[in-house]
């Protein structure tokens, strides 16, 4: 694993995933926004625990699927990401799609935080899911090992 990016858990455990992989593809999805990757944390937790990170940094009372701290210095991406499993798992089922293919979405959600794409405002949301649906096309051109480097 690239060891600029971390991959922690509090309170759950650390979801099967092919961690280099990941990194391949978070490294992939930067240099197609003109970044590099720094360090980067990812923190799997529980409801409970988001929404406790939620309230206390963000002052929101609400459960969240991820929640990410920016803190990327010009082009280099740094960053902490909190996910909360049981968020993905649940929006897994209202969206009817696999808990892996929802999770991986998240996971890439939060480096296009970073990458500077916005979803809350007027046409952003749209704007960041044809984003995450381009990096899934290219996480599976690297699982598959058609990427060209």
């Amino acid at each position: 694993m690239d060891e600029r990016i971390q991959w922690l858990s509090r309170g759950v455990e650390l979801p099967v995933l092919d961690y280099k992989l990941l990194d391949r593809w978070i490294m992939a999805v930067a240099e197609r926004y003109g970044r590099i990757v720094g360090a980067l944390t990812y923190m799997f937790c529980d409801d409970e625990e988001i929404l406790r990170v939620n309230r206390e940094f963000l002052q929101h009372d609400y459960y969240t699927d991820i929640i990410t701290f920016d803190d990327c210095r010009g082009k280099l991406l740094r960053g902490d990401m909190v996910i909360s499993l049981d968020t993905v798992r649940s929006n897994a089922g209202i969206q009817q799609v696999s808990y892996e293919d929802e999770l991986l979405r998240v996971i890439i959600h939060g480096v296009l935080h970073l990458c500077g794409i916005n979803d809350k405002g007027p046409g952003e949301r749209e704007i960041m899911e044809m984003n995450e649906n381009h990096a899934l096309e290219i996480y599976r051109d690297i699982q598959n090992n058609t990427l060209q480097k």
